[in-house]
């Protein structure tokens, strides 16, 4: 259908037609400049801009929920319903729509998701005075995880354990087509947070407990997803949210100047400078103050120090969160206008309060608590984001080519990621790789059979795959199958799992967690079950190797499963998980996975991480104690680094002489490391400053050659309240790469 505007109304006419809006005057383009695609987008939010009222402004920067405007337009989900379009998107005039965790259509098929998002899009745009477009969010955080049928990639952990940014660029490539054929335009992912403490329940949400690890990782998947500039990238949660003082999601954090310039905001800043197009703002508080209160550091950092240009959203409720957890004010108004005039662009928001938001910020405007100035900004950075996507020229998808993109996609590249994340930390006796022609092979545990378990959380649903829902994929034991045939037997119950060990020539035991998310993924003793524990014990009773496999969200506490002889960490592999087990542990691939993050021995050793400071306390474990080391893993072949030189200047040129010693090919993670044994400031004993993949033939060696820049070295100075500024303090520096250091002078 065509419809048409009066000339009278905004100059000339235009065209809605089933591509997007369309100039349909001579000439027009001088008149209607937003609505020319040869314009520079600066003009057309300046031309557009000029056009809009008070309410259509203030509408844009509401995100509510779909399910605002589905069944009973508040939780149910189901059909659209007119009457709840039309007032969420005539009445109020909101900017965008979001599908948070589990919001689906009706028939969780691509084709349908592209029907939803189109029809949400029509209405917008039919019911809009200027026929604004909505931008359309999803959190697609390892593939597109919502959609049934959707490939998913490891977890953000195990994508970690990979070490390897081009695997997570080509992931967010993969992803961003998938959430584009199915009708999104904006990708809550990636997470930027730190992970420091295993109780916090979204801890296998990030990359690593190093800021430059992760800042690398989640720089490359931000490029990935915005490569064809169709689909947006988010940065979260900014900043500082991994840290809750508690160990408990969205709790109060305490950290430090020093602690946050230095260790905390890197990681932020790679994916920033990877130019992602939008920033989501931390649910917490710090030192004090909640995130979504900070216009030190949602304006004076963000904006001002580090240029970011594109739109900060708030995360769930967290706009609201100011007046009814944090009691900064009384009124639903008086939190937008803290929000607002702390930096945030937009305000994400569940059923029941995407009404008191814009008239909170109507009142706002209307009183001056929010000035207009600040509201033309908001409204400014939000046009620009939906001009940079094109959708108004393209705001539709072809929904008939939705299931060919994105069922099933690039599985392959998922059993790339997956088998790059597996970590081998313990191999006695060398009883792996197990031989492809074995004979009986027991496989048991909880999570041998399960897709929901090596899924995770954000998968279908928030807290994961609903009980009697089935989602594609291939299983550890499925995989196991594949390889070595009938010689699997899957035992589910523990008694007959001992039983045939007995007569077996291995058992494989797939341990771990149960999916989940959030706060509701809290634990406060993150270990392996007391159940699981006995199994792994009552089976290395029987004499018969054991391969402890660990499917989990974080590194579990193992208690009596600790002295397994075999151990591999599978992480949270997603839907193809189980082809990449099975290739590691039947020599089909080299493990090379290395730990992001360090595995702590005991539960009472949180925050854990390799950074930490030794005091003057010699009691056990009053320093690094880990059970396996940040960067352990192990191979079934021998490298050797023999030998790192350096070059100084701005940028710090490393070589690293590196060899596979051993009889099989594989891949060699390389990190170098700088330490500073003298300092008048406190410095961590090691800091990550490179690191590289290195495939190697048996008996091959190679030069590697790695830089970094001299400013990766600084560190905050002053006294206790890091009042100082960030520099490179001089020093006799050491590179370290493997057992082989050199000395780096700065003066």
């Amino acid at each position: 259908m065509r419809l048409r505007i009066k000339a009278a109304r905004i100059g000339t006419a235009v065209a809605i037609t089933a591509s997007g809006l369309a100039l349909t005057a001579t000439g027009a383009s001088a008149q209607v400049r937003y609505l020319d695609p040869h314009a520079s987008i600066s003009a057309r939010v300046a031309d557009l801009l000029k056009r809009m009222t008070t309410e259509e402004k203030v509408g844009q920067l509401a995100q509510p929920a779909v399910v605002n405007m589905q069944g009973d337009c508040q939780w149910s989900g189901g059909a659209l319903v007119d009457s709840c379009m039309q007032h969420v998107l005539g009445d109020l005039k909101v900017g965008s729509v979001l599908s948070g965790g589990g919001e689906t259509p009706v028939n969780n098929t691509p084709k349908d998701w592209a029907d939803m998002v189109n029809a949400v899009q029509k209405y917008a745009i039919d019911h809009s005075r200027l026929h604004i477009p909505i931008v359309y969010g999803v959190d697609a955080v390892h593939g597109h995880n919502n959609v049934l049928g959707a490939t998913k990639f490891p977890q953000q952990i195990g994508v970690g354990a990979t070490w390897d940014p081009q695997v997570s660029e080509a992931m967010g490539e993969s992803t961003a087509r998938a959430v584009k054929a199915t009708g999104p335009q904006w990708d809550f992912a990636p997470v930027q947070d730190i992970s420091r403490d295993t109780r916090w329940g979204r801890f296998y949400e990030t990359y690593s407990e190093d800021p430059y690890l992760a800042g690398e990782l989640g720089a490359a998947n931000v490029r990935g997803l915005q490569k064809t500039g169709q689909v947006s990238a988010t940065v979260k949660h900014f900043a500082g949210y991994s840290a809750p003082f508690n160990g408990h999601d969205r709790t109060e954090s305490h950290i430090d100047p020093r602690y946050l310039q230095d260790t905390f905001l890197p990681s932020y800043k790679a994916a920033v400078d990877a130019g992602a197009d939008t920033v989501m703002v931390n649910s917490g508080s710090i030192n004090g103050i909640p995130a979504h209160a900070s216009h030190y550091l949602l304006t004076d950092l963000l904006r001002r120090q580090w240029g970011f240009k594109g739109v900060v959203v708030s995360d769930w409720n967290d706009v609201d969160a100011l007046r009814t957890s944090y009691h900064l004010t009384d009124t639903y108004a008086g939190a937008v206008a803290i929000a607002v005039n702390a930096g945030v662009d937009m305000g994400m928001l569940p059923p029941g309060e995407v009404d008191g938001f814009v008239q909170g910020l109507l009142d706002d405007v209307k009183s001056g608590a929010v000035s207009r100035h600040r509201l033309d900004e908001a409204v400014s950075r939000i046009l620009a984001l939906k001009f940079k996507l094109g959708l108004f020229e393209h705001p539709y998808v072809d929904a008939s080519k939705a299931n060919g993109i994105a069922l099933g996609a690039d599985k392959d590249l998922a059993v790339k990621a997956a088998t790059e994340s597996q970590t081998l930390l313990k191999n006695d006796g060398n009883v792996l790789p197990l031989s492809t022609g074995i004979g009986k092979v027991v496989v048991t545990g909880p999570s041998a059979d399960s897709i929901p378990n090596q899924d995770g959380g954000w998968t279908i649903a928030w807290q994961g795959i609903p009980d009697g829902v089935n989602d594609p994929g291939v299983t550890v034991y499925q995989g196991i199958k594949n390889v070595v045939g009938d010689h699997a037997k899957l035992v589910t119950n523990a008694d007959d799992a001992v039983d045939q060990t007995k007569s077996a020539d291995a058992a494989i035991v797939v341990v771990g967690d149960k999916p989940g998310a959030e706060g509701v993924n809290d634990q406060e003793l993150p270990e392996l079950s007391a159940d699981q524990q006995d199994l792994v014990d009552r089976l290395q009773a029987t004499g018969k190797p054991v391969i402890v496999d660990v499917v989990a969200d974080r590194p579990l506490v193992l208690g009596k499963a600790a002295d397994a002889k075999q151990l591999l960490m599978s992480w949270l592999p997603g839907s193809e998980g189980g082809t990449a087990v099975a290739n590691v542990l039947f020599g089909k691939a080299n493990p090379s996975g290395r730990l992001p993050v360090s595995w702590p021995k005991s539960t009472g050793d949180e925050p854990m991480f390799y950074q930490q400071l030794n005091g003057t306390n010699s009691g056990t474990s009053s320093g690094y104690d880990p059970l396996f080391a940040f960067g352990a893993g192990l191979s079934y072949t021998t490298y050797a680094v023999q030998g790192v030189s350096v070059s100084g200047g701005s940028t710090v040129k490393v070589s690293v002489k590196v060899a596979d010693t051993g009889s099989r090919d594989g891949d060699f993670v390389v990190p170098v490391f700088a330490q500073l044994p003298v300092s008048r400031i406190l410095t961590p004993p090691n800091r990550l400053v490179a690191f590289t993949r290195v495939p190697l033939k048996a008996g091959q060696s190679t030069t590697v050659s790695l830089s970094f820049p001299r400013s990766r070295l600084a560190v905050t100075q002053g006294d206790i309240n890091g009042s100082g500024t960030r520099a490179v303090l001089p020093g006799q520096y050491k590179i370290v790469a493997g057992d082989k250091s050199t000395d780096l002078t700065i003066n």
